[in-house]
């Protein structure tokens, strides 16, 4: 059964379809459904408690799959030296998971809400580290609780535009609608919405933006960076200068060209980028996205209009009144000072990762998008802390990805699943012919264990709904009129090394390190050459996945692990995910602009926590 269905049928055939892909996703031996509460004949055999272990650098559950008589404990026992959680994939009615526990390294502690559990099977992961999956089948009992899979209830809100040459957005609070029912939630917004409204620009128009900072004084300053784009350094939301503080106002000048000619047509996104305070800033809404359109995509009959839609997936967690949680409020201590710092207390690296129960696309819990029977263009942007997801339609139709977040690609790929990290994005046409009367599902599934997205989240994420076919003018194309790629040297200039570093004596504590060192914004790592090519390799030596930026360029992937990268990497990029031991190598050409930029780990707890760098463009 597959997640596409007619709407008649919607309720029980989400209720079963979801249960056969979360348990499927975990691996287990066969579908499982949750079944009326009561006593079966196997009850009697099943253990009234039961022990999950993850033994020190093992990243998995054993067992993986667990039995429990309904109303019986289980219990995690953490022998590794990184915190794990214990997470439900099914949630109720409000998305919450039906159990969630953090178990700090070195500790064991029960899993609450086991014990009201219905009888059934039960997928559940860790969200530190989503490869971690398994499953608990809960026999008998007289548990109630049972999954309740969501009823897009909210029609999915795309943010105004603003197209003018000069744009003011004030940086203020206000009232959000995020979850379908209850209050709005309050948030700190570009412009009174979240995400803020998209700016949309023709490629080689110069473009003003004015940011006013109209939020409390207690937030302190902020700066704003817009990610992927090409502009001067005195323009790039420096973390630690160049500031909005409360009350000020700065303009961001974008020329939206590159080496003297118009950028290719891109999908860019604005956030808040203030050191030490870029995870708060972003989880409080300081989110918004930014397109550059070129004119000679207009021969491409590509989907526009209503059919082109900006999709921002983020994470949030809420509180029983719908404001968000303050993850940040028992935070890590920091020690030492820039280029010694570190952190300690329960939440340092490598324990650091900001996750949250619902996901958000374009700022709304599960919405719905009526559409029509058409080709669509969807520009999807992972605007999330940490969370990675792997993105396709319920019934399996494909995604013809024709570009990247920096530029089309020179010819479309056909793809089930498109895997995007935090700050990734892809620009994808999706066609609906067929569908009529159907609810098809956008949704995140992750791959098998051991593949390339094992740790992607799982999640159905919104729904269209299919209505009569219309006029369509649009076409797939089999050409593209991707942007020229540098010619690569053959040597590389600069290796960066991405790791976890740890401090000892009067200031000890752990901290993520770049070449073995934390964050100095007054120390200069490297030096480039305007006007030169150059090629860096990105090795990535810590035990966890990370998403590393650079800003100041657009980048051409050369080589993922020595091979040639995949047709999706192989147009202009700015964020490269980097496995446990994998190496990426890339280039670009340092042109128009002198002066420091960054490259980080786009995971922003990571970025807070140390893993960025400071170059420098010299003549």
């Amino acid at each position: 059964m597959t997640w596409g269905k007619s709407r008649a049928r919607a309720p029980v055939a989400w209720l079963v379809a979801g249960l056969l892909l979360a348990v499927a996703l975990a691996l287990a031996p066969s579908a499982p459904s949750v079944r009326s509460a009561g006593t079966s004949a196997s009850a009697a055999a099943a253990p009234g408690s039961a022990t999950l272990v993850v033994d020190r650098g093992s990243l998995s559950f054993t067992p993986s799959t667990v039995s429990l008589r309904g109303g019986g404990t289980l219990t995690l026992v953490n022998l590794d030296t990184f915190d794990h959680t214990v997470t439900s994939v099914a949630t109720d009615a409000e998305g919450t998971p039906l159990f969630d526990v953090r178990v700090p390294a070195g500790t064991s502690a029960t899993i609450t809400g086991v014990e009201a559990l219905a009888e059934g099977s039960y997928a559940f992961f860790c969200k530190l580290h989503p490869q971690m999956r398994g499953v608990l089948s809960v026999e008998g009992g007289d548990g109630t609780v049972t999954p309740e899979l969501p009823a897009f209830e909210q029609r999915l809100v795309v943010p105004r535009r603003l197209t003018g040459p000069l744009v003011t957005i004030p940086m203020r609070q206000a009232r959000v609608r995020m979850l379908p029912t209850g209050p709005r939630t309050r948030m700190w917004t570009y412009g009174g919405s979240y995400p803020g409204p998209t700016i949309v620009r023709p490629a080689g128009r110069e473009t003003r933006v004015r940011f006013i900072h109209q939020l409390p004084r207690k937030v302190g300053a902020l700066t704003v960076h817009l990610h992927g784009d090409h502009h001067a350094a005195e323009h790039d939301g420096q973390p630690t200068t160049q500031l909005v503080r409360p009350g000020r106002s700065r303009v961001y000048e974008y020329p939206l060209t590159y080496g003297g000619l118009p950028e290719p047509s891109s999908f860019f996104f604005y956030h808040d980028h203030r050191m030490d305070h870029t995870a708060r800033n972003n989880w409080r809404g300081l989110q918004g996205m930014f397109v550059v359109k070129d004119p000679s995509e207009s021969s491409l009959q590509l989907p526009t209009g209503r059919r082109d839609v900006p999709l921002m997936l983020a994470d949030r967690s809420f509180r029983s009144d719908n404001e968000l949680t303050n993850p940040f409020a028992h935070g890590p201590t920091m020690v030492g000072h820039h280029g010694s710092m570190a952190w300690t207390g329960p939440h340092a690296p490598p324990d650091d990762a900001t996750v949250g129960t619902h996901v958000l696309v374009n700022g709304r819990y599960a919405p719905y998008l009526p559409v029509s029977a058409t080709r669509y263009r969807l520009r999807l942007l992972n605007a999330s802390h940490f969370s990675s997801y792997s993105i396709g339609l319920s019934d399996g139709r494909p995604l013809l990805q024709i570009g990247t977040g920096n530029g089309l690609l020179r010819k479309p790929v056909v793809r089930d699943r498109v895997l995007l990290g935090p700050a990734q994005r892809a620009d994808v046409i999706v066609d609906f012919h067929g569908a009529t009367g159907r609810d098809l599902v956008l949704d995140s599934v992750p791959n098998a264990a051991g593949a390339t997205g094992d740790d992607a989240r799982q999640a159905a994420l919104m729904q269209f709904r299919v209505g009569a076919e219309a006029p369509d003018r649009s076409r797939l194309p089999a050409r593209l009129p991707s942007p020229d790629l540098v010619d690569v040297p053959k040597t590389v200039s600069k290796t960066w090394t991405f790791g976890l570093g740890e401090t000892h004596g009067h200031h000890a504590g752990s901290f993520w390190s770049v070449n073995g060192r934390a964050f100095d914004p007054e120390r200069v790592d490297h030096r480039a050459r305007l006007g030169t090519v150059e090629r860096w390799r990105l090795r990535n030596v810590s035990d966890v996945t990370h998403y590393v930026h650079i800003h100041a360029e657009q980048w051409r992937t050369v080589l993922r692990d020595g091979k040639p990268p995949p047709p999706w990497e192989q147009g202009l990029e700015d964020t490269w995910r980097l496995e446990p031991g994998e190496v990426v190598e890339v280039a670009a050409r340092f042109e128009d602009y002198t002066g420091s930029f960054m490259i980080h780990c786009h995971m922003l707890d990571h970025e807070d926590h140390g893993m960025m760098a400071r170059f420098d463009v010299v003549r």
